[in-house]
């Protein structure tokens, strides 16, 4: 986490393997009693719920599902209940399997105790390997400030437009969007929306939509806007250009004043949001011209760190640039901002699989267009967006 240059340096080396496994999570044991021959390629375990290594419920059955792949045959699925990762477990239970089975999923009810519970999924193959994986979920009533809520969800709503009636059409925001979309989705596990080329109405009425939904004090919201910006000296105030806005407007009424969409987003009942907008003079965003804060953290475990993070109500955002135009790149291509932005998700956060805000934006600072990045509205001292990986 602490090193996402590294991070992306490692990705480049590790993205040909077909897991990566560290001493967290995936542990590996071959069966020593098994005479094997060549190497052992280890199954593959892949949490759909919980998503999240350490969580907590005020509930004591628990659904948990996890999809296993194998290139060999798998040979025995178990799933057992313990207190402490790495220990034999008090409870197991054998899940059969049918031979010759080479993608297998687990779906079990278990009933959890009050306090603190390991759940491990222990896949051996007929070759002889062994993959183990844990899910602490931490039960009762005093769960919620302790851990993260089993039931949290991250949002992502990814606005991109390159085609316009009265400016020039750009080549990468809606390429962009659409590539950023999917990696939160897939590797962050972010329920993402996509809305491409929205005139003023449609781009507010969807900003409203993600104010009425109901958000629960874990949850996360993440806007980011690509598209053209505008800035006006004499009214002091950055725009978001939409299709349908005129190219000459002095009134600046075809465009979406920054000014507004502070206020609206500010207002959206969920207690972490981030901004991201690859926009020209989208720094003008913050009446204070993109201010920095950079915070050193000490050493915290995974939850620990992200109970931290969670903890303070969130409105932050992240621009492409201050007071000034920025490339969109070439066609075929990304713009600059979001081909670093997309390199750090590909990275998913190095060991513990972790990247907040913070870290975020030392790598971003190494664009020739310097980015910007600060607080709006009721934000929190130390507050930060977190993106988690699966």
């Amino acid at each position: 986490m602490k090193n996402i240059l590294s991070s992306l340096l490692i990705l480049l080396v590790t993205c040909s393997q077909a897991q990566l496994v560290s001493d967290k999570t995936n542990a590996i044991r071959i069966d020593a009693s098994q005479s094997v021959e060549g190497e052992v390629i280890l199954p593959f375990i892949s949490w759909e719920f919980p998503t999240r290594e350490y969580t907590n419920s005020q509930e004591k059955k628990t659904k948990f599902v996890a999809s296993i792949e194998s290139s060999t045959p798998i040979k025995e699925v178990k799933l057992g209940i313990g207190k402490k990762r790495g220990a034999k477990p008090l409870a197991t239970t054998t899940i059969e399997v049918p031979e010759n089975t080479l993608k297998f999923q687990v779906e079990k009810d278990i009933y959890l105790r009050d306090g603190e519970n390991v759940v491990s999924l222990i896949v051996t193959s007929e070759d002889g390997g062994t993959v183990v994986d844990y899910r602490n979920v931490l039960v009762g009533l005093d769960a919620i400030s302790k851990a993260i809520d089993i039931n949290r969800k991250d949002y992502a709503l990814l606005i991109g437009t390159d085609k316009y009636d009265n400016w020039s059409d750009l080549v990468n925001p809606v390429y962009d969007v659409e590539t950023i979309s999917g990696l939160l989705s897939e590797n962050y596990n972010f329920d993402t929306e996509v809305l491409t080329n929205p005139e003023q109405d449609d781009f507010l009425v969807k900003i409203k939509e993600y104010s009425q939904k109901k958000y629960k004090p874990q949850d996360q919201l993440l806007i980011f806007i690509a598209g053209h910006g505008q800035f006006d000296e004499s009214f002091g105030e950055g725009y978001i250009v939409t299709k349908g806005s005129l190219q000459n407007d002095e009134a600046k009424t075809s465009y979406i004043p920054h000014s507004v969409l502070r206020n609206i987003i500010d207002n959206i009942p969920c207690e972490h949001i981030l901004l991201v907008m690859d926009v020209c003079f989208s720094g003008t965003f913050d009446p204070v011209i993109a201010r920095s804060r950079a915070s050193v953290y000490e050493d915290l475990d995974d939850a620990e760190l992200l109970v931290r993070k969670l903890s303070k109500k969130t409105r932050r955002y992240l621009t492409s640039g201050g007071k000034e135009y920025v490339s969109d790149g070439v066609a075929g291509s990304h713009s600059p901002f979001a081909q670093r932005f997309i390199e750090i998700l590909k990275s998913r956060g190095g060991d513990d699989r972790i990247i907040t805000l913070h870290e975020i934006y030392p790598v971003m600072q190494r664009l020739k267009t310097l980015p910007r990045t600060g607080e709006f509205g009721q934000n929190e001292k130390d507050s930060d967006f977190v993106f988690v990986a699966k």
